[in-house]
């Protein structure tokens, strides 16, 4: 796979959330809100950026027994600077992410990069991977929480749209709405990827998708 390749896989053909379906529990929660979704993708991606290039500079050195712990310190690691830095420089979106900034440790996204891909390639093919898989992430959560916000609230990053300041149709800034739109937009994607005349890839379709496919003993 060439590197342009392995740089924009992430966005359409193995987005992580619309077609992986991972991260869905921060997707859902922070996407009521434009400013505080593209701060969350930022996050995500600095923390998957660091965490994929230091597992890839270790995988040679981690007992494959102890991987998943070690890969969760360093995850851990990489989402307390993380967090220190947004509470320093923008305290405002470091309240609106709340819980949702230090539970990124636990992001499926991040410790399935980690399984799927750090630990088997190199420094550079796992930098390109997780700014891919950030990137993907990031786009997946401006374009809902626009939809969410716009169509909702009347607003669009905090500011009055004229016309549907309020008018919105409430039920999208809840948990129903944002299913709703997650649901069409996955819709959407498949749609896309079938018109392009191919499936998504075959290992990102059963169990060989799931971080957690070594363990539940069905692959």
């Amino acid at each position: 796979m060439g590197r342009l390749s392995e740089l924009t896989k992430g966005i359409i053909r193995e987005n992580p959330v619309l077609v992986l379906v991972l991260g869905t529990c921060p997707t859902l929660a922070v996407s009521t809100q434009t400013g505080s979704a593209v701060g969350m993708g930022i996050a995500a991606t600095a923390v998957l950026l660091g965490s994929n290039v230091a597992i890839s500079l270790l995988r040679g050195v981690i007992p494959d027994k102890v991987r998943i712990p070690c890969f969760i310190v360093l995850i851990a690691g990489f989402v307390t600077v993380v967090q220190m830095v947004v509470e320093a420089y923008s305290y405002t979106l470091f309240q609106a992410l709340g819980i949702y900034l230090p539970l990124i440790v636990v992001n499926c996204i991040i410790l399935g990069r980690a399984e799927m891909f750090a630990s088997k390639n190199g420094v550079a093919a796992s930098a390109l991977d997780a700014i891919g898989m950030g990137l993907g992430f990031t786009l997946t959560l401006f374009v809902m929480a626009t939809i969410r916000e716009t169509l909702g609230n009347g607003t669009w990053m905090g500011l009055e749209i004229p016309g549907l300041s309020g008018n919105g149709v409430a039920v999208l800034t809840m948990a129903p709405g944002g299913f709703i739109v997650f649901g069409c937009m996955i819709a959407l994607v498949n749609k896309i990827t079938k018109a392009r005349g191919g499936e998504v890839r075959a290992e990102v379709d059963g169990c060989a998708g799931c971080p957690s496919a070594e363990a539940c003993g069905k692959n």
